[in-house]
């Protein structure tokens, strides 16, 4: 991305070629994608960061292009879209069922965001079926994503953190190879065999290792929310509520993912 801006900072001009066809891997693990996500909102918040002036500065390209890196690129599609998405629907709409003088539009609540995302499934219309969860989804990992932000802009400790995804691909597919050993090589002697480092004793995994207590905290908060609308407020946000905390207890949980040897 860094040599990406700075290429179009210099008046370069990028074709995108479709025919050219390169294999790759959804991760495989929650923990993965968590670190993926990390490093695809906490970059471009860091670079945004140290590269605003150099684009204000720059002569090479027109105001409407400036404009566009730092408005639509940066700012709404790295910053805008993570904290309204958290705020609003994690945030905002829960709080409100304590303050009856609050009143949130039917519009802003339903009508806006089933456009939003009536828009943004248009590009996969086969999977349209999964759009709910895909929605409920989006709003847990916007917790992470608006984490990871903040890390970049304000250089805080995982900010120079990249955990590059791993890769199984047909790994737990291969058959085992089978190698024959002549007859003399049996004759070596065992200890010029054996690792010059001790093996290392693989940890024991414990259940609540693979928890997520961020989320855990914001599904609790929002379940309270939730209940709390049932008994008192009555506004109806309790059929969103529920549902939400729901998917925040799923992801906190772990249950997430493909599970993996290595897992």
């Amino acid at each position: 991305m860094d040599l990406a801006v700075r290429a179009g900072l210099k008046g370069w001009k990028f074709v995108y070629v479709g025919d050219v066809q390169v294999k790759s891997e959804l991760p495989s693990t929650f923990k993965a994608y968590r670190f993926q996500q990390h490093r695809w909102s906490c970059g471009p918040a860091n670079l945004f960061k140290k590269m605003a002036v150099e684009i204000i500065q720059n002569e090479k390209v027109s105001f409407g292009k400036k404009l566009h890196l730092m408005y639509d690129f940066f700012f709404l599609g790295k910053f805008v879209a993570h904290t309204v998405t958290f705020i609003y629907y994690c945030v905002v709409i829960p709080l409100s069922v304590f303050f009856p003088e609050v009143a949130i539009p039917y519009w802003g609540v339903v009508y806006v965001p089933t456009m939003i995302t009536l828009c943004k499934c248009m590009g996969t219309p086969s999977s349209f079926h999964l759009v709910v969860i895909w929605v409920l989804f989006e709003n847990v990992m916007s917790l992470h994503r608006l984490k990871a932000a903040f890390t970049g802009l304000f250089e805080a400790e995982r900010v120079n953190e990249w955990i590059v995804t791993e890769k199984l691909g047909d790994a737990n597919k291969t058959k085992p190879v089978v190698i024959d050993i002549k007859e003399a090589d049996k004759s070596i002697d065992s200890q010029l065999t054996e690792p010059c480092l001790p093996k290392l004793k693989k940890k024991k995994s414990r259940f609540w290792d693979r928890w997520y207590y961020s989320e855990l905290t914001v599904g609790i908060f929002v379940l309270f929310c939730g209940y709390y609308d049932i008994a008192f407020s009555q506004r109806g946000y309790y059929l969103y509520l529920i549902v939400q905390s729901a998917a925040f207890f799923v992801v906190g949980f772990g249950y997430v993912g493909t599970p993996t040897p290595n897992s």
